[in-house]
């Protein structure tokens, strides 16, 4: 759906168009960023290795001179890319090997050329020699979501790749990023995977790297779960869940993680400006049994992407917080506690 300005969005619910207005019983952010120029997409959040509180939230600028931008906690830009031709989704990773040092890196669709661009953090330097093409070969590219998972045995970084449109098999391709050998980062191919419905097009994906899980929303579907690591040799799609939670779209999909192997996925009910909340170790046991157990109220509109973390980010965000793109060309920064509290209500 094409992002609406904040007040033409006002309008058209004033005048009783589909899309649903903010709920009485939202959550209110603690912080709303600096509005971008065009159109707000996805987010991911950058911890600093030594002092949390000097932690980033990067996020897409969608359109043909967009770009990925850095906020600080406070919700003000800092930064800027280059130039970018419509980034969609991005993502993070940590202690990618580069020259013999560890670099952290942002990953970014570019779907008007069809690569992936490739950044390092904290100064969103491009060390991509220019993108990496993905999808090659196939007649339908326009790559879109992306997460990057990095593998807890030796430390590969992976990324996974969505499209716009796409085959009902092999939907999604994964790429493992390494040293080209000067100094900027290459890209092989590893694996083709994933269904998809085509009832509209799969955007957000998100990985959990301690489980070994990649989620992907196909939309006005449900949500998809398969093993993250391409070395298991096992493409098995492990559980569709959330076909029945939402009012059109699955959206977004954030991770939340109270230990190492529990937690939440929440999951944006778009066109409802709500948040589906599932367990992150399954049901009765049964680790890919997802069932709804909460519904969060935001204050975000038809958010498209969304990110949190459990880190101490300081006084403002104790327990860490969750990000969402929202219209009006912002990203929202929620206590994780307010969120804490309705899971909490909603539980019991």
């Amino acid at each position: 759906m094409k992002k609406l300005t904040l007040l033409s969005l006002l309008f058209l619910i004033s005048c009783g168009d589909k899309l649903a207005p903010v709920r009485k019983d939202a959550i209110k952010p603690a912080v709303i960023t600096q509005p971008l120029p065009h159109d707000t997409d996805d987010p991911a959040i950058w911890i600093h290795p030594e002092d949390a509180t000097k932690s980033l939230v990067i996020g897409t600028d969608k359109d043909t001179d967009g770009g990925l931008y850095v906020f600080d906690l406070e919700g003000k830009i800092i930064k800027k890319s280059e130039v970018l031709k419509r980034p969609n989704n991005v993502d993070v990773a940590y202690a990618l090997s580069i020259g013999g040092k560890k670099v952290d890196i942002a990953v970014t669709t570019e779907r008007e050329t069809n690569k992936i661009r490739i950044f390092s953090l904290p100064d969103l330097k491009p060390i991509d020699n220019g993108g990496i093409e993905v999808f090659v070969g196939e007649t339908a590219r326009d790559p879109m979501g992306i997460s990057l998972y990095t593998r807890a045995s030796d430390g590969a970084i992976f990324a996974i790749v969505g499209r716009k449109f796409g085959p009902s098999r092999t939907y999604l391709w994964q790429y493992q990023l390494s040293d080209s050998g000067d100094g900027t980062v290459a890209a092989k191919l590893v694996r083709k995977f994933g269904n998809f419905s085509g009832k509209k097009e799969i955007e957000a994906i998100a990985v959990d790297n301690e489980l070994g899980y990649v989620y992907c929303s196909d939309e006005q579907f449900g949500v998809r779960k398969y093993y993250a690591d391409p070395a298991k040799n096992d493409n098995t799609e492990l559980a569709v869940f959330g076909q029945n939670d939402f009012k059109s779209d699955q959206e977004g999909i954030a991770i939340y993680k109270t230990t190492a192997t529990t937690g939440y996925i929440l999951v944006s009910n778009q066109q409802a400006n709500t948040f589906i909340v599932y367990a992150r170790e399954g049901t009765n046991g049964n680790p890919n049994e997802h069932k709804m157990i909460a519904e969060i109220p935001t204050s975000t509109i038809e958010c498209d992407g969304a990110e949190a973390t459990n880190i101490n980010l300081g006084s403002k965000f104790p327990n860490g917080m969750f990000v969402a793109m929202s219209n009006g060309m912002t990203f929202h920064f929620y206590k994780w506690d307010d969120m804490q509290a309705l899971i909490d209500l909603q539980k019991k």
